[in-house]
């Protein structure tokens, strides 16, 4: 995440942040050392997909541990659109275009790499841009909540697109099928369940003992470690949807810092693991295609679906949200998934992630100097749609507290 004082180079535009600038010299790093040295062996192992599931769950947790509960309560209903109606119609619009340009089942595939919204880059970048706290937070719900959705997806259509190709048999990523899917759910809640009840239990021993120096350095220390361990084994095992719900749950002060350190040092990390993946070739035309498909797309369900869920919201914030698609390592998870069934989604979703960003980036920086869209207050404060609804949901509030 970048501050607006610290981590900021001064020559740069206060739309973009200084860890955009890292980002694309750790890109490029990444390319130049996939040339040289020969990393198929580690992009095709264990290894690297368990790095990037744990640059993943990072940014999953980091996402929803910004977002402001309230606004989450009540503005749940466009949440709940966005992560399963906007879900499909994007990755929809996406093969549609896809299908339409180049007239390959694969294509269906494609979208559904694509379709979803990175909370990584969403956690990284998030302090940037000038979107209400009540924007930020819907627009963090839908970047950590739209992975089950793009997985549902996955195992019903790589299916058709697998047969359409030509191929016989099932492709290796619908391996597990609907019990596959309803496993993982079961595995989610266990790791969500087990952390939950240690988050409890600690802090209910901690409210029994004096409150000194060394009590809340242990309570600190024991906070770390958890989330640290509950990160490492979801990205063993990926149940990434517990890491995100474990951020609505598992907050403390102690976190806040260095959880926005390791924010920032996983998404320089995940254009590092993208670079090495770009180093294995590309396929510019079809990513660029696929890149800017996926970025009209979210401009489609922002601004004409999503204002039938979400009502209130400033013009600057619709439009935000419209230029809120970013992608990064799900996408590159999803493709590197996807590789064994349908070689050269890896080499297509590279580029995608590239053009997705630099359309993300320079949107926001094209925004940030048009004098005809009304921003909220200046960062950190609420617009006045962010203080409507607040006292809206606190009104609601008391009258359910006193009936």
């Amino acid at each position: 995440m970048a501050t607006p004082g610290r981590a900021r180079l001064r020559w740069l535009p206060e739309s973009v942040p200084a860890v955009a600038l890292g980002a694309v010299g750790t890109l490029l790093a990444g390319v130049v050392f996939g040339l040289v040295v020969d990393t198929s062996a580690l992009v095709d192992s264990g290894g690297y997909l368990f790095g990037a599931g744990l640059l993943l769950a990072v940014g999953l947790y980091g996402s929803t541990y910004a977002i402001d509960l309230e606004a989450l309560r009540a503005d749940l209903t466009g949440v709940l659109a966005a992560v399963t109606v906007g879900v499909v119609l994007k990755a929809g619009l996406i093969a549609g275009t896809m299908l339409l340009v180049f007239r390959r089942p694969e294509a269906l595939v494609l979208g559904i790499a694509v379709a979803q919204i990175d909370p990584l880059s969403v956690a990284a970048l998030g302090r940037s841009g000038r979107m209400s706290a009540r924007a930020r937070s819907l627009l963090s719900a839908w970047a950590s909540f739209d992975d089950p959705m793009t997985v549902l997806l996955t195992l019903y259509l790589a299916g058709y697109a697998y047969t359409a190709a030509g191929h016989e048999g099932a492709p290796e990523v619908a391996g597990g099928g609907g019990g596959g899917y309803l496993t993982g759910l079961g595995l989610n809640a266990a790791l969500l369940a087990g952390v939950s009840l240690l988050w409890w239990a600690g802090r209910r021993v901690a409210g029994r003992v004096p409150d000194t120096g060394s009590v809340r350095r242990t309570k600190g220390a024991a906070t770390v470690l958890l989330v640290v361990a509950m990160l490492v084994l979801a990205a063993a095992q990926q149940l990434m949807l517990a890491v995100a719900l474990a951020g609505l749950v598992v907050r403390s002060t102690v976190l806040g810092r260095a959880l926005e350190r390791a924010v920032g040092g996983a998404f320089l990390a995940a254009f590092l693991a993208l670079g090495l993946l770009l180093a294995h070739g590309v396929a510019w035309w079809p990513g660029f295609v696929l890149g800017a498909a996926a970025f009209g797309a979210q401009a489609v369900v922002a601004l004409g679906v999503m204002p039938l869920f979400v009502r209130g919201l400033e013009r600057g914030d619709r439009i935000a949200l419209g230029l809120g698609q970013q992608n990064g390592i799900t996408a590159v998870l999803i493709a590197l998934t996807l590789e064994r069934d349908f070689p050269g989604t890896a080499a297509t979703v590279g580029p995608a992630v590239i053009t997705v960003n630099v359309l993300h980036g320079t949107s926001q920086a094209l925004l940030a100097r048009s004098p005809r869209v009304r921003w909220p207050l200046a960062r950190g404060e609420l617009g006045a749609a962010d203080v409507r609804h607040s006292q809206r949901y606190r009104r609601e509030a008391d009258e359910k507290s006193v009936a």
